[in-house]
Formats: structure tokens, C-alpha cells, sequence
């Protein structure tokens, strides 16, 4: 997506002083049947610029083919739009000397309020019929710290989510409805494998609210 110049300035100002790097746009038509809400850019989305590229992304793809989903017909977009990092410092066994590396790590509650502006604006040109967020990081910038993915995953919430107010210095609930559904992130999967059947659960439910709005 082409964000308004004056939007991405606003964003990157309010991103000032955080460990942040890069800036990846949501991608996907307008108006699709869904937008897939994720936590924030990795290493790998930074080089390419293609949102969920990276080791997680290839286990969103299977899923989403599993109910005749694409990238094309599809909109990713995440609560964060820049890799937030730490920094840390390490022994190379090989040299035997200290270096620094800079892992990924999960965006906090400012960071996600600085980026919210482009969230908000996505959600006003892609208008998608169902929301769905992946992980607790998407959730939770919708539809408030209360909700948590291993409670609420697999259920369909109908109704207002988070958004800015005209301060842009916290969150209101918005006028306008929506359908969202909470999914695992899918690195979830990395960590634990007992969240399978659950996992394929919820996306075949996903994909049945898709056909019914086909009818």
C-alpha cells in the first residue's frame, strides 16, 4: 500500500528513540474478503520487503493455500511496521571475542501506539469484510489487552475495535463494526507442536466464514 507521505513522517516521528529498523507496507488488494493482522516485521521482511517472508511466513502461506487463500487475494498487514530489535552482546566461539548481535524481538505497548496511525488508516481504505489477527500482539491492539490467543483463538467477535483517538495519544473504540477472528501466530507452531489440530481448526473455520461471505 501507498501511505500518504504525511503519514509515514507522523509515524516515524513518534517511532523516535525506539529500537527499531526498516519499514515494510501492508500488502494486498482493497476490499478483500480478509486482512490477516500480524505482530511486526522480521530480519528477513526488512531485506525484501514482503510482509511474512521469512520461516514463519511459510507456514502462514500453507495455511492460507489450505483454504484457497493467496498473497493476491489476500491483505498482511501487522500492528508494527518496522523490525523492533535488543541489542546483546555475545562470545564468537570461533574468535573467541565479544560481538554484539541485534535479535528480533515482540513490539511493546509504545511502540505499538506509535505505529497505530497506519493500522487505522489501513483498516479506513481496505474495509476487509473479516479480520483476522495473528497472535496476541494483533489481537490486542484490536481489541485490548483482556484478550489473549489461548482463550479467545477460533471464536468470532463481532463488533467495535481499538482505534486512535483525535489526540493520537490513546485508544477509542471505533464507530464502525467489524468480524474478527483470533488465530495463532504461525511460529506458534515452532515452539509448540500440540497447538496443530488447533491451529488447523481454526483456519478451517476461517475459511468456512469466507464461503458464507460468498453467498
Amino acid at each position: 500500500m501507498d501511505y500518504p507521505t504525511d503519514l509515514v513522517d507522523l509515524v516515524a516521528k513518534r517511532s523516535t528513540g525506539f529500537q527499531l529498523e526498516g519499514f515494510i507496507a501492508g500488502q494486498g488488494p482493497i476490499h478483500p474478503k480478509l486482512m490477516l493482522v500480524g505482530e511486526a516485521p522480521g530480519r528477513k521482511e526488512v531485506e525484501n520487503h514482503i510482509p511474512f517472508s521469512g520461516a514463519a511466513g511459510k507456514e502462514l502461506i500453507r495455511a492460507m493455500e489450505s483454504i484457497g487463500l493467496t498473497r493476491e487475494n489476500t491483505y498482511i498487514t501487522s500492528a508494527v511496521r518496522s523490525r523492533p530489535y535488543k541489542v546483546l552482546e555475545r562470545l564468537d566461539k570461533r574468535t573467541q571475542k565479544n560481538e554484539f548481535v541485534y535479535p528480533n524481538r515482540i513490539p511493546n505497548k509504545k511502540e505499538i501506539l506509535a505505529h497505530a496511525p497506519l493500522l487505522d488508516y489501513e483498516l479506513s481504505q481496505v474495509q476487509p469484510k473479516i479480520i483476522a489477527t495473528l497472535g496476541n500482539i494483533g489481537l490486542q491492539r484490536l481489541l485490548g489487552p483482556k484478550w489473549l490467543i489461548s482463550e479467545k483463538h477460533g471464536t468470532v467477535y463481532r463488533g467495535s475495535i481499538l482505534e486512535l483517538n483525535d489526540t493520537l495519544d490513546r485508544y477509542q473504540l471505533s464507530k464502525r463494526e467489524y468480524n474478527v477472528l483470533p488465530l495463532f501466530h504461525p511460529a506458534a507452531i515452532f515452539y509448540n507442536r500440540s497447538l496443530t489440530e488447533k491451529i488447523k481448526e481454526d483456519w478451517i473455520l476461517l475459511g468456512n466464514l469466507l464461503e458464507k461471505e460468498d453467498e
